[in-house]
């Protein structure tokens, strides 16, 4: 499976983006698929996941103010952010596994597959 990240980019707080990640070689329609996010020099957090059950999982920092959503026919997984802040700066990443237990859905040491990465900084 190869994730292509995208969506980025640099906003004003207070402003929305929406990121998207693209997958190839195989459905992701019965994965676990999420976002992480990571500060140089920290260590990579958990944001978001959605489960092939459409079930979802939120970290405190972003809930109510980000969406994750999944588009199977498309191959797709999506990270709506509104309301964001300075503190939401940082390389956002997506990832799938295929056997992740719910226990573990915000470890990143977890998920099988990987994006690239991209950036999302938000100015004051």
């Amino acid at each position: 499976v190869q994730l292509q990240a995208s969506g980025g980019g640099l906003v004003q707080a207070g402003a929305s983006l929406r990121l998207s990640c693209a997958a190839s070689g195989r459905s992701l329609s019965r994965a676990t698929l999420a976002w992480f996010r990571q500060v140089q020099g920290q260590e990579r957090e958990f944001v978001a996941a959605i489960r092939s059950s459409r079930s979802t999982h939120y970290a405190d920092a972003v809930k109510g103010r980000f969406t994750i959503s999944r588009d199977n026919a498309k191959n797709k997984v999506y990270l709506q952010m509104d309301s964001l802040k300075p503190e939401d700066t940082a390389l956002y990443y997506c990832a799938a596994d295929f056997s992740i237990i719910l226990s573990s859905i915000g470890r990143p040491d977890q998920y099988d597959f990987w994006g690239q990465g991209t950036q999302v900084t938000v100015s004051s």
